[in-house]
């Protein structure tokens, strides 16, 4: 199709954030007329509302999320905020709704995946087009011990480094497929799980590609997921009656779900992770921005 006829107007949501700049760039970059919205307007009386009456957006993009993932902002950010940007965006007559959500949301177990499970389903049932998309691992969250290497420290590890698996997407890919689905009508209605250029990665081979690309002998440091359960069983004896003890438990239950399960789509079929099934897109490597990382240390 020409270029001219796919340009239309885009309400983005969270453009501060990093996958949000991205977008930004992509929408930018594709033509479209781009009114980004802060956390101000969330927080402002009428704020949204006033937003997306001023910006008319046949589109609304939401790549807004819960900084800490506590029940409390979860609840506050990842429903009622989309909520309430959902309301804003029928009152001002768009007519496509495009969510940034996570594959984990498709085993749900901690308050942030049920609270964006919870909106999902409200954007399925309104009356908008909506476009759920489920990527998986950033790289920037596979980027956390790139310092530690450089710095001559062992590479950190749960169980043998083997437990789970992910094909981390990097975003300025994710941005582009995010702002392709503004034009395709194909990606109407529907949930989108992506991830970026296989194979698939272990947490263990993630050390491996660092130390290999770094120049230096392997290094691996072994933590049990165990630890993990058991804070968040000795937290949660105070989660009743203390706020701060419900919000570390809720933290102990996150590490240990991302120290044991892996960032793929689950097959129907057989119910286990499939990474030949994970669809894949883009053609940035996680190797090579672990270079351009190491490159900036040197």
């Amino acid at each position: 199709m020409d270029g001219a006829q796919q340009q239309t107007r885009v309400l983005l949501a969270g453009a501060s954030g990093t996958i949000g700049r991205a977008v930004m760039r992509a929408l930018e970059e594709s033509g479209h007329d781009v009114t980004a919205i802060t956390r101000r307007d969330f927080a402002a009386k009428d704020g949204l509302a006033a937003a997306c009456a001023a910006a008319k957006p046949a589109t609304v993009i939401s790549c807004i999320a819960s900084r800490s993932g506590s029940p409390k902002d979860a609840e506050a950010v990842d429903f009622l905020g989309n909520l309430n940007l959902l309301k804003a965006a029928k009152a001002a007559g768009a007519q496509h709704f495009i969510l940034l959500s996570a594959i984990c949301v498709q085993k749900p177990r901690l308050a942030f995946q049920h609270a964006k499970i919870a909106f999902e389903r409200a954007l399925k049932a309104s009356p908008i087009d909506h476009t759920i998309v489920r990527p998986t691992a950033f790289f920037k969250s596979l980027s956390g011990q790139v310092d530690r290497v450089a710095k001559g420290k062992p590479f950190m590890i749960f169980g043998d480094g083997n437990l789970t698996r992910c094909k981390p997407i990097s975003d300025r890919d994710l941005a582009r497929f995010i702002a392709d689905c503004v034009t395709d009508p194909e990606r109407r209605n529907t949930v989108l799980p992506i991830g970026g250029t296989g194979p698939a990665i272990s947490l263990r081979e993630q050390g491996e590609l660092i130390f290999q690309i770094a120049g230096t002998e392997p290094r691996f440091k072994s933590i049990s997921p165990r630890l993990f359960t058991g804070a968040s069983r000795i937290l949660s004896i105070g989660a009743p009656v203390s706020g701060w003890f419900a919000e570390k438990a809720e933290y102990a239950r996150i590490a240990h779900y991302y120290a044991t399960e892996s960032m793929l789509l689950i097959d129907p079929e057989t119910g286990e992770y499939s990474a030949e099934k994970t669809p894949e897109f883009g053609s940035d490597t996680l190797a090579d921005h672990y270079r351009d990382m190491l490159k900036d240390r040197s």
